[in-house]
C-alpha cells in the first residue's frame, strides 16, 4: 500500500528532474550560440546573415526550428554589439509535467550577449 502512495510522487519527481535537465542543457546551448554570434558580430565587415549562420552552426538542430535571432549591429568600432537568441522551451524538452499544471507552452529560452565591436 505504501508503494501505491509513493510511486506517483516518485514518478513526478523523476519526470521533473528529466525535464529540468533537458531545459538546463538547452539553455547552455542557447547561451553558447548567442556568445558565438556576438563574437562573430564584433568583426569588421560581418553581416547579419553571417551571424545567423554562426549561431545555427553552434546550436543543436532541434533548437533551430522556431528560433529567433535579434542582432543590433552598429557600424562604428567601439560600439556595443548585441545578439539575442530565443527559442520555445517546447522545442528543448517534451512537456512532461502538464498533468500537474506546469506547462512549457508559451515559455521561451532566451540569451542575450553584448560585446564591443572591433
Amino acid at each position: 500500500m505504501e508503494l501505491v502512495f509513493t510511486l506517483p510522487i516518485l514518478g513526478l519527481l523523476l519526470l521533473g528532474l528529466l525535464e529540468f535537465a533537458l531545459l538546463f542543457f538547452a539553455r547552455a546551448d542557447i547561451v553558447e550560440a548567442s556568445r558565438a554570434g556576438a563574437r562573430k558580430a564584433t568583426l569588421h565587415g560581418v553581416t547579419q546573415q553571417d551571424i545567423e549562420v554562426e549561431v545555427r552552426r553552434v546550436l543543436a538542430p532541434r533548437l533551430q526550428m522556431e528560433m529567433q535571432i535579434d542582432v543590433d549591429l552598429p557600424k562604428n568600432s567601439g560600439d556595443v554589439v548585441t545578439v539575442a537568441v530565443r527559442t520555445p522551451m517546447s522545442s528543448a524538452s517534451p512537456d512532461l509535467l502538464w498533468p500537474i499544471g506546469f506547462t512549457l507552452q508559451g515559455r521561451e529560452l532566451y540569451s542575450q550577449t553584448r560585446m564591443v565591436k572591433e
